[in-house]
């Protein structure tokens, strides 16, 4: 096992003191991954806290409950009973007729017509918050409400919960592609350059295999070598990302102030940081090892 360990950490000296002896290249390279993992890092994070955004300034879905017109005192306080003790329902408010009566009587221009009509021309109604804001919930709740006894209409304005989920899920598949498009041109960085290492050192490679070395020995450098180049592009377009944002939070705040609503830009969590290093330093070692097979191979 000690053996194992120390071969390791040879292979890793080896390619540290690679990208050490070229500083200029090492640096470029990372510049070049760093910029190309920064794009969907920076529009992740823009996504997360432009849905949170959305989530303080829109109001939420709220579904709109109406009694026949003759429904008696009874019949109302047994669906308020119903609504309240739904598992799905946050809220209830129910607004009773007279209520909506007086309101209308206190309505310029309309006031004087509603006076006229011999009886009150509007039903009761509840005002019922869902705990949910799921377009399909939401859908569903409006249909188990309008089977309730007494009930005459149900509205349910959730087009623009709709939009924004197809919005969010645009948004989300553009980072993704993105991404996926820009983790293949570090994949690509990286096979190029660890091929122009192995062309470089074919006389060396040719030399060590004549000793006995095995094919793992002579690929384990260039696996570190591919992994820390991924690790340092990682590690640059965390600090970009993390620039970005804190040039931005004091704009965005003062924007986000002149419309009335308290907002500031989140940094990139933990979590997502350690998946951002995780996966450059994977997609350096998939690009050494692309090179390594084709090329060794030969």
């Amino acid at each position: 096992m000690k053996g194992w360990l120390l071969h390791h950490r040879k292979a890793a000296e080896q390619a540290l003191r690679r990208l050490a002896a070229t500083p200029v290249n090492t640096l470029l390279g990372a510049l070049v991954v760093g910029i190309a993992l920064a794009l969907p890092a920076g529009g992740s994070v823009l996504l997360v806290n432009f849905q949170q955004l959305v989530q303080r300034i829109a109001a939420a879905p709220q579904i709109s409950v109406f009694m026949v017109l003759d429904a008696g005192k009874k019949d109302t306080g047994e669906v308020e009973a119903r609504l309240r003790k739904h598992s799905q329902v946050r809220d209830v408010r129910l607004v009773p007729r007279e209520d909506t009566l007086q309101r209308f009587k206190q309505s310029e221009g309309i006031g004087e017509v509603i006076e006229s009509l011999p009886r009150n021309p509007f039903p009761d109604a509840f005002v019922v918050l869902p705990r949910s804001e799921a377009p399909e919930t939401l859908e569903a709740l409006r249909a188990e409400f309008l089977k309730y006894p007494g009930v005459a209409h149900v509205q349910l304005d959730s087009a623009w919960v709709k939009k924004l989920n197809a919005l969010m899920r645009l948004l989300r598949l553009a980072v993704t592609l993105l991404a996926a498009a820009l983790g293949l041109a570090l994949v690509a960085v990286t096979f190029n350059t660890i091929r122009l290492q192995i062309l470089t050192q074919s006389a060396e490679i040719e030399v060590s295999r004549l000793l006995g070395a095995t094919d793992a020995f002579i690929r384990r450098p260039f696996y570190y070598f591919g992994a820390l180049q991924g690790l340092a592009g990682g590690i640059v377009a965390w600090l970009a990302v993390l620039g970005a944002t804190l040039l931005l939070r004091t704009p965005i705040a003062e924007l986000a102030a002149l419309y009335g609503v308290k907002f500031a830009l989140h940094l990139l969590p933990p979590a997502e940081s350690t998946l951002l290093l995780g996966l450059a330093t994977l997609l350096g070692w998939a690009g050494a090892w692309l090179s390594l097979y084709r090329h060794l191979r030969e």
